[in-house]
């Protein structure tokens, strides 16, 4: 199944800059595990922003709940999911 998930990350000013460079670096790692497993296989940086639009590809919403629930920055997140179906004017789908 694939879903669009836009991520908005709001990591507070007074978290310690030591906690916020290792949870960083954590979220990097696995996001980028998730990218090379093909589960993650589209990001996006929102110009402005710290924000990112993401194609995941999985099994089924549990799996995605599973993975964004996982993310190192969850905690500082909003998330919005779409579910994605295909479109029958795709021509890449026929």
């Amino acid at each position: 199944m694939l879903f669009h998930v836009r991520m908005d990350v709001h990591i507070p000013g007074d978290l310690d800059p030591d906690v916020r460079a290792e949870i960083v670096a954590r979220e990097k790692r696995y996001s980028q595990d998730l990218q090379r497993s093909g589960k993650w296989p589209h990001i996006w940086r929102i110009v402005g922003e710290y924000s990112n639009y993401s194609i995941f590809d999985v099994t089924d919403n549990d799996e995605l709940h599973e993975i964004l629930s996982g993310l190192p920055l969850f905690a500082y997140m909003d998330i919005a999911v779409t579910p994605l179906a295909t479109h029958p004017s795709d021509i890449a789908a026929g």
